[in-house]
């Protein structure tokens, strides 16, 4: 594969900025929200459909895809891109959330981490070094670095400490990457709730020279301004011309925010979960389709939504299914919420390159103030 990764910012509206990610496999317009694909596929969805919907570009797992089917089979049958028929575009997360959703299966040393198998109990060694090689043989188009994610709250020694491993982590993960025409490896900053530690481990990552940086260790049990506070500390240290990239905030009026302050990237498991669990998301705020009160309800879900499904089925038929347990529903609450996400990115652009963001957020939140939520979507 030959070709270049480029990133270009084509308009600002204060500090929210909307660009295009050149890669070989296609272009990713920015801001851009990547439906989670953990083990090669989105739940519920079939690859052409959340195309259809506007990703440009999915996330992939390389800890869950190590396990199973493992990385040496995908590259014998040609590559994730080819395994999961997703010919576009595809970011790997390293593996470094695991380090902290499955503390209790695992043992963190300065090498790196050795899992116990969720699944069947075997154990698995992931170093920087290996979770290179696994995105390597996945043939990912952007590669994230190995560090350990902490959960917050937690004392700052500790905070520290893994942002320091992180750290040297980062330069094992830059060492070992493959570079290749097109492919790209982003560093992530880590540290805690600490401004000091943020910033520190900001400043080194800019120094290593990554294709793009990742805010990591956040969205993860903090309080929402702790989030910002991070976002809006961390973001004058990294490069201007890269991608950056908030990992695993996913609410829309996190995203809203995070743009206003200049994050151009985004993935979540929170519109394919909702989708499972009879959640809808709509331009008019979020729907809990299990509730009785649409039992009797013709309307449709969003008739403003790029999504035939939104505007087709009534909330009478969709509660059935709900109800029901039907896979049907969550297919279509799926599609659906994966389609207001791709909409919303695509209008948080054109209001940025329209010099109008502030109006649009604004326009936004009261919408979703007078949904059935009645707070909005946070």
């Amino acid at each position: 594969m030959t070709g270049i990764f480029r990133f270009d910012v084509l308009s600002l509206d204060g500090a929210a900025r909307a660009g295009l990610i050149t890669t070989p496999r296609g272009k990713i317009r920015t801001p851009a929200f990547m439906p989670v694909g953990t083990v090669a596929t989105v739940k519920a969805m079939h690859p052409e459909t959340v195309k259809a919907l506007g990703a440009d570009i999915l996330l992939a797992n390389t800890y869950h895809l190590m396990l199973r089917p493992g990385p040496e089979r995908i590259a014998a049958l040609g590559g994730l891109h080819k395994f999961m028929n997703w010919p576009w575009p595809v970011l790997t997360d390293s593996g470094g959330f695991q380090v902290m959703s499955l503390a209790k299966l695992r043992k963190l040393d300065e090498n790196g981490v050795t899992f116990q198998s969720h699944i069947d109990g075997a154990r698995h060694v992931l170093t920087p070094e290996r979770a290179m090689e696994v995105q390597d043989l996945l043939g990912a188009d952007i590669a994230m670095q190995f560090d350990e994610c902490v959960r917050l709250p937690c004392a700052e020694v500790e905070a520290r400490r893994a942002m320091l491993l992180s750290l040297r982590w980062a330069e094992r993960s830059k060492t070992a990457f493959v570079a290749m025409p097109g492919r790209a490896v982003f560093g992530i900053v880590q540290g805690g709730a600490a401004e000091s530690l943020r910033v520190e481990s900001a400043k080194a990552l800019a120094d290593m020279r990554f294709d793009g940086y990742a805010l990591g260790g956040l969205a993860v049990g903090e309080p929402r301004t702790v989030m910002l506070a991070m976002i809006e500390c961390v973001l004058p240290w990294l490069p201007h011309a890269k991608p950056r990239y908030l990992m695993g905030a996913g609410t829309p009026d996190d995203i809203l925010e995070a743009v206003r302050r200049g994050i151009d990237m985004f993935d979540c498991v929170l519109p394919t979960r909702a989708g499972r669990h009879g959640l809808a998301y709509t331009r008019s705020g979020r729907l809990n389709l299990r509730n009785a009160h649409h039992a009797d309800d013709p309307s449709p879900v969003d008739p403003l939504s790029s999504c035939a499904a939104a505007r087709t089925y009534s909330r009478a038929y969709l509660h059935h299914l709900v109800k029901a347990g039907e896979i049907l529903g969550m297919m279509l609450l799926t599609e659906i919420n994966l389609a207001y996400y791709q909409d919303f990115m695509d209008d948080m652009r054109r209001a940025i390159a329209a010099g109008s963001f502030d109006d649009f957020c604004d326009a936004a939140k009261e919408a979703w103030r007078s949904g059935e939520a009645g707070n909005g979507l946070v």
